[in-house]
C-alpha cells in the first residue's frame, strides 16, 4: 500500500497505539467507511487494516487497495495536496483492474481536479469523464451515486470559473441549469443513502452559484443541502453548506438567524470528532462575523473622533463615525481566541490563522485594549512572508499604528504607519497607500517631527493627486502648511495653503458628485480661514485623518466566488475550492 504524504492526517493506529487483534473486523470497517463517501477516517482504518493483515501474513486485494488510496489522496491538506494527484491516479488504474469503472471515473476526475492543469483543461477533462460515466450509468455500470459524483465534479470546477469567462451571469444561469438537472436526476433515488451524499452536495453547490442573482432560491437549495446531508447519515457536518447558508442570511440582513446556523454547527462540531480543526476555526470566525459585523466596521481614526469634517476624514476611503462600533461583546473575543488556537492547531492553511488574529487584534484594539491587541498583532508580522500577505501585513501595521497611539507611543505608530505605507504602494489601489502615509504625517507631527510630518504630508498628496482625488490632496497640503508653519514659519506656510487652495478648486472644475462637491467647498472654507489667519497656529488640528478601511487581506473579486467565512462574492480569504488561490479542502 503506498504510504502517505508526510504531512497529510495521521493516520488513527488504535487506542494506545497498538494493533488491532482481528485484521478482517478492521478490513470490514474501513470498507464501510469508504462506501460512506469521503469520510474522514477511512484513510486511517484503511492503514490500520492494511498493517494487521501484514502482521497477520496477508495482503489486501487491489480493489481494497484502491479504496485505501482514494481515502489516503482525500486527506491530502495544505501541503500535501499535490500528492493528491498521484494517488487518485493510481486509484483509478486499481479500480479498473478489479472492474470497478464507476470508481475508476471518480478517482480519476479527482486526480484532474488536484492537478497542476490550467482549469480550462480540468473543465474539458472532466466533460470527457462525464459523457464517459453516463454512459456507463445507462449500461448499468455505474451507480446513481457514481454518476452524480462524477457530474458534480465538473460542476465544480465550472463553478470556480465563473468569474473568468466574458459573461460570468450567463455562465451561472447555465450552470445552475446543469445542476438543476443533476438534482433531477438523483433525486427520484434519494432512498439510497449514498446517493443523498452527492445529492446534498450538489444542491449546497446551487445555492453558491445562485446566490448572487437569486436569494431566496439559494436559501432554499442550502437548506435542502443541510437536510439532504443528515439523512444521508454522514456522521460528519454539512460544514460548508452550512457556512454558505450563514452567508446568505447575513447578505440578506438575516445576521440573527444566521448566527443561530453557526451557533448550531460550533455546538455539534464540539461533540464531533469528524470535524477538523480547520473548519472549527472557519465557524468561529463566520460567527465572530455574523456577531460584529463585516471587516467595512474596521474603520481606523487615530485620535478616536469623529474622522473628521462630514465624517468622511478627506481621504475618500471612510464609512462612518467614531471608533468602530463592536457589538458581540466578550463572545466576540472568545471565538476568535478559540479560532486562533485551532487554526494553529491544525497547520492546514496559515492564511486562517493570519485572519483569527487581525480579527482578535482589531477586537481587542476595538475594546481599548491596546497592549493585548498590540500583541496578537505582532504575531502576524512575526510569522514567515507568503505571496497574498501584503494586504494582511498592511492591516496589522495600521492597527499596531492605532494602537501605538493610543498608548502615547506617536513616533513607534509613524514608524508602523509608513511601512505599511511602503507595502500598501505596491498594491495597485494607490488610495491606501496615500491614506497611510497622511496617517504617518499625522503621528509624526503629534511626536513633535514638524519637519519629517511636513514631508509626509508631501508624499500624501503626490499620492492623492496621482489617484485624482483633489480633496484629500487639498487636506493633506492644509495638513503640511500646519507643520511648515510651525517649522520654517508663516510665509512659508503661505505658500503651501495657496497650493491646496488651488488643488481643491481644481477638484470642483471637475463637476464632481454632490457628496464630493460638499466636501471640497467645506475644504475650500478651511483653507481660506487658515490663509486669513482666523485659525491661529495652536488651534484645535481638525486635519487629522479621520477613518479609512485597510485592505482586506486575501481580498476575492469575483461575484461567484466564496471566502472563508462563506460569503458569495464577498470580501475576504477564499474558501476551499480553486488551486492556488483558496483555502485547500477536500476534493
Amino acid at each position: 500500500m503506498t504510504s502517505p504524504p508526510s504531512d497529510a492526517r495521521p493516520y488513527d493506529r488504535g487506542r494506545g497505539g497498538g494493533e488491532p487483534e482481528d485484521p478482517h473486523a478492521l478490513l470490514d470497517r474501513a470498507r464501510r467507511l469508504s462506501a460512506a463517501g469521503g469520510h474522514p477516517a477511512a484513510g486511517g482504518a484503511w492503514e490500520r487494516a492494511a498493517t494487521a493483515l501484514r502482521r497477520a501474513g496477508g495482503a489486501i486485494t487491489p480493489a481494497d487497495h484502491a479504496d485505501a488510496l482514494d481515502a489516503t489522496a482525500l486527506d491530502c491538506r495544505g501541503g500535501a495536496r499535490p500528492a493528491a494527484e498521484t494517488l487518485f491516479s493510481h486509484a483509478a488504474e486499481l479500480h479498473e483492474r478489479s472492474g470497478q469503472l464507476g470508481k475508476a471515473l471518480i478517482s480519476r476526475a479527482r486526480a484532474l481536479v488536484t492537478g497542476p492543469e490550467p482549469g480550462a483543461t480540468v473543465c474539458a477533462g472532466l466533460a470527457e469523464l462525464g459523457e464517459r460515466a453516463a454512459g456507463l450509468h445507462a449500461a448499468g455500470r455505474a451507480t446513481v451515486a457514481q454518476t452524480a459524483t462524477v457530474l458534480l465534479l465538473r460542476c465544480r470546477a465550472r463553478a470556480d470559473l465563473l468569474d473568468t469567462t466574458p459573461d460570468p451571469a450567463a455562465e451561472a444561469a447555465a450552470l445552475g441549469g446543469d445542476l438543476d438537472r443533476l438534482v433531477a436526476f438523483a433525486l427520484p433515488h434519494r432512498a439510497d443513502p449514498a446517493v443523498l451524499g452527492p445529492l446534498s452536495d450538489s444542491r449546497a453547490l446551487l445555492g453558491r452559484v445562485t446566490a448572487p442573482d437569486d436569494p431566496p432560491s439559494a436559501l432554499a437549495h442550502l437548506r435542502a443541502a443541510v437536510a439532504d446531508h443528515g439523512a444521508s447519515g454522514r456522521p460528519w457536518p454539512p460544514t460548508e453548506a452550512e457556512l454558505l447558508l450563514a452567508g446568505v442570511l447575513r447578505a440578506t440582513g438575516a445576521r440573527a438567524e444566521a448566527a443561530t446556523v453557526l451557533r448550531t454547527a460550533v455546538g455539534s462540531g464540539e461533540e464531533n470528532t469528524l470535524l477538523r480543526a480547520a473548519d472549527r476555526a472557519r465557524l468561529r470566525l463566520a460567527l465572530a462575523r455574523t456577531l460584529e459585523g463585516p471587516e467595512t466596521s474596521d474603520g481606523l481614526d487615530p485620535r478616536g473622533g469623529d474622522g473628521g469634517d462630514s465624517g468622511n476624514g478627506g481621504d475618500g476611503l471612510d464609512r462612518g463615525h467614531g471608533r468602530p462600533r463592536r457589538p458581540g461583546g466578550e463572545e466576540v473575543v472568545s471565538l476568535l481566541t478559540e479560532a486562533v488556537r485551532l487554526s494553529d492547531r491544525s497547520g492546514e492553511d496559515p492564511r486562517i490563522g493570519v485572519l483569527a488574529r487581525l480579527r482578535l487584534g482589531s477586537a481587542h484594539a476595538a475594546r481599548g485594549r491596546w497592549q493585548e491587541a498590540a500583541a496578537v498583532l505582532e504575531q502576524v508580522l512575526a510569522g514567515p512572508a507568503r505571496d497574498g500577505d501584503e494586504a494582511a501585513r498592511v492591516r496589522a501595521r495600521a492597527w499596531l499604528a492605532f494602537c501605538a497611539l493610543r498608548l502615547g507611543e506617536p513616533e513607534r505608530a509613524a514608524r508602523q504607519y509608513a511601512l505599511a505605507a511602503a507595502e500598501a504602494r505596491l498594491r495597485a489601489d494607490s488610495r491606501h497607500g496615500a491614506a497611510l502615509s497622511h496617517r504617518a504625517a499625522h503621528a509624526l507631527g503629534t511626536a513633535g517631527a514638524p519637519e519629517k510630518s511636513a514631508r509626509a504630508y508631501e508624499r500624501a498628496a503626490d499620492l492623492w493627486r496621482s489617484v485624482g482625488d483633489h480633496g484629500a490632496a487639498a487636506r493633506s497640503l492644509r495638513a503640511r502648511a500646519r507643520q511648515v508653519r510651525t517649522a520654517w514659519g508663516a510665509a512659508r506656510a503661505e505658500v503651501i495653503l495657496e497650493e491646496a487652495l488651488r488643488e481643491a478648486q481644481r477638484g470642483l472644475r471637475g463637476v464632481p458628485a454632490s457628496a464630493e462637491r460638499e466636501r471640497l467647498r467645506a475644504e475650500l472654507v478651511r483653507i481660506r480661514e487658515e490663509l486669513t489667519d482666523l485659525v491661529a497656529p495652536g488651534a484645535d488640528d481638525d486635519t487629522g485623518p479621520g477613518l479609512w478601511l485597510p485592505p482586506d487581506p486575501y481580498e476575492v473579486s469575483g461575484r461567484y466566488q466564496v471566502n472563508v467565512y462563506g460569503d458569495v462574492g464577498g470580501a475576504g480569504p477564499p474558501a476551499a475550492t480553486a488551486p492556488g488561490t483558496r483555502v485547500q479542502g477536500c476534493v
